[in-house]
């Protein structure tokens, strides 16, 4: 029994948004992708926590389900956690059970697209356009008709910024 439940969460991490732990093959480029913030891994290494740096210099990935933000759904946005970038709205945030913050679009021009072929998949990685911080992957499995998207994000590439309260 316990062997069949190991078998069963090593298929869930490898099937699931972002199933890797680590990407050790290097994507190319988005064509003419230059980040706009360009630093040695020594200066990111200084103001990521080593667990930011190995996720978004490092193309890491978090646990399913272990995120703050996968079950957040505060009005505001979310930003890169490197530079500041903002990302995504709250409104285009949705549930997807699938262990990883989600969302049905990014804003437009703030993210990046290039193919992943590790771990023997084909997949799009979604980088921050600004600073090339590797944020997940999107699939097209999402449940909105206007997009049909889901980007699939670790927690840790991404800070909520909430929206200001009206008086």
């Amino acid at each position: 029994m316990k062997r069949f439940i190991l078998m069963f969460v090593l298929l869930f991490q490898l099937t699931s948004c972002n199933g890797q732990t680590k990407t050790t093959s290097k994507s190319e480029p988005a064509v003419g992708a230059k980040s706009e913030l360009p630093k040695t891994d020594a200066e990111w290494q200084k103001v990521l926590t080593p667990e930011q740096y190995e996720v978004l210099r490092e193309k890491g990935t978090e646990r399913p389900f272990t995120g703050v933000y996968v079950d957040h759904f505060e009005k505001g946005h979310y930003a890169c956690a490197a530079c500041g970038n903002v990302l995504f709205t709250s409104d285009s945030k949705f549930k997807s059970d699938c262990g990883w913050p989600s969302f049905d679009q990014a804003i437009k021009g703030s993210v990046k697209y290039t193919q992943d072929n590790s771990f023997g998949m084909v997949r799009t990685e979604v980088t921050c356009a600004k600073c090339d911080g590797h944020l997940g992957h999107v699939f097209d499995d999402g449940p909105t008709e206007t997009t049909g998207k889901r980007f699939c994000t670790n927690s840790i590439s991404i800070t909520f910024v909430p929206e200001k309260k009206q008086r």
